[in-house]
């Protein structure tokens, strides 16, 4: 049983953070690239954010200097800390892994197709 679950996600007004958390169970992280992707109302899926295995970490233009991906591999979780949150960034969040060889684990990707594990999302809803 390999599962992704996120958690975090809620409501919260404009200008303030939220930290997401992805945590696997069935399996360890550590070999795996993690995705965060979003989807808001009428909009397509979107990358947000990828963290490698070996840490490197990728951001969509939207959201660089307001989110920060992490992982912490001993509790197989994978964050996103989301700051000065806007209206825009309304959606359901995903986060995704993709195992990679030892070779690529300096790579993550920000596009669905390569991803092969998908969480259930949460909601995140910026408003006032």
């Amino acid at each position: 049983q390999l599962q992704l679950v996120e958690s975090g996600g809620g409501l919260v007004q404009p200008g303030g953070s939220l930290r997401l958390s992805c945590e696997a169970s069935g399996f360890t992280l550590d070999y795996y690239a993690i995705g965060w992707f979003r989807q808001a109302p009428g909009k397509e899926l979107e990358g947000v954010s990828c963290i490698s295995s070996s840490g490197s970490t990728n951001y969509a233009d939207s959201v660089k200097g307001r989110f920060t991906i992490s992982r912490d591999n001993a509790k197989s979780t994978v964050y996103l800390q989301m700051n000065s949150l806007q209206p825009e960034d309304t959606a359901i969040y995903y986060c995704a892994a993709d195992r990679l060889p030892s070779s690529l684990w300096a790579l993550c990707r920000m596009t669905s197709p390569p991803y092969e594990l998908w969480g259930q999302g949460t909601q995140v809803t910026v408003s006032s």
